[in-house]
């Protein structure tokens, strides 16, 4: 295992925490408080959680993500989604999701889910969007975060092309984009290629979960026959980048066109370990690629599942890979380029809350390290 590096000076904790962070790959069922699914139970009769205490609850849904398997990691989703089937429950945990990100220094996120989980209450897929993105509003409200939404499509299921549709009917409500989720093997993602198509059609924007649980053919699909603009998780596309005896890399042509175009890649690190992607965390590719200048970014994917939060995230990549100030800043505007809102909104949160964010953190780091004019 590497050494790992020590924090360097102006990136403490507290630090990470106040810097303006982009959020790209969060997922609403993946990221509850655990007090909030407990009440949520017993306000709706559910039975099926395996304690009630919340802390105990929190303790229990991270070991049962740590399993190294994308499959036994989303068994917890079961209990989480199955709290989640009542208008007044979506919109809590969405007022809840949206605070808990500005918190943390979030100032962007777009966070996923996926409707058609969430019809057993007797919500139609509307009332689910009209709950979220209301949640959503309220927890925004006299806080400096914006927050959208994806619409999750589960890729095991043949619902696609319908949550499609949903994500462009409520495109001008806060909704931004389409993504696909769920078991990746034996599920390519040109099973929903009429879904991909219709959102191609109608000028919207979408994402595909590919190369996290797969390889690089899952990678190769999603972009070329499907055209995704970004790639949820995609760390096997390191499997197209090989070191040389004379120290040079050899970068595939699968990856060298990822880094050509500015695919944005929404690597999340400690998940990735969680589901058996990657070994460690020294062994994430997400060093390498930010070396090698693909267009990378640092995301959550299930912060209840995995124990995270995005100030965390980072903390991670600065203690094992020595990040530095101005790489965290690179790797916030990437994100927000490539988030799928709006240009003006884009421009508007780089040159309104992210740079004067970093400078003012630049400025204490510089203030810090001047030495005393007084003895």
């Amino acid at each position: 295992m590497a050494p790992e590096v020590n924090q360097r000076p102006g990136l403490d904790d507290e630090t990470i925490r106040s810097a303006p962070k982009v959020l790209l790959h969060d997922h609403l069922d993946g990221g509850l408080r655990p007090a909030t699914i407990v009440d949520l139970a017993r306000e709706q009769g559910y039975h099926g959680l395996p304690t009630s205490d919340p802390e105990a609850l929190r303790q229990w849904f991270t070991r049962g993500a740590d399993r190294k398997s994308l499959e036994l990691y989303l068994e917890g989703f079961a209990h989480t989604v199955g709290v989640m089937q009542r208008r007044d429950a979506l919109e809590r945990v969405a007022a809840e999701c949206a605070e808990d990100l500005a918190a943390d220094g979030v100032v962007y996120a777009e966070v996923r889910y996926a409707p058609e989980l969430h019809l057993e209450g007797g919500l139609t897929l509307d009332e689910t969007v009209a709950a979220v993105l209301e949640g959503f509003r309220q927890g925004s409200a006299e806080r400096p975060i914006t927050v959208r939404t994806l619409l999750t499509a589960m890729r095991t299921g043949a619902h696609s092309l319908e949550i499609a549709e949903l994500a462009v009917r409520h495109r001008d409500e806060g909704v931004v984009g389409f993504d696909i989720a769920g078991a990746e093997a034996g599920y390519p993602p040109t099973r929903h290629l009429d879904a991909f198509h219709y959102i191609a059609r109608e000028n919207f924007h979408f994402t595909i979960h590919a190369g996290e649980a797969f390889g690089l053919p899952s990678i190769w699909e999603a972009l070329q026959w499907c055209g995704a603009e970004r790639l949820g998780h995609g760390v096997r596309i390191v499997d197209d980048i090989h070191p040389q005896a004379n120290g040079r890399i050899s970068i595939g042509r699968l990856a060298a066109y990822v880094r050509d175009r500015r695919i944005p890649l929404e690597m999340c690190p400690t998940s990735n370990v969680h589901t058996g992607a990657v070994a460690s965390i020294d062994q994430h590719p997400i060093d390498l690629l930010r070396r090698l200048r693909f267009r990378v970014t640092v995301n959550t994917d299930n912060r209840l599942m995995s124990g995270v939060t995005l100030s965390s995230e980072f903390a991670t990549l600065v203690r094992v890979f020595g990040l530095d100030v101005t790489e965290m800043e690179w790797l916030t505007l990437n994100a927000m380029k490539s988030a799928f809102c709006s240009f003006d909104l884009r421009l508007r949160l780089i040159n309104e809350q992210i740079k004067p964010g970093y400078a003012h953190l630049r400025a204490l780091a510089s203030q810090a390290d001047m030495p005393s004019l007084v003895d």
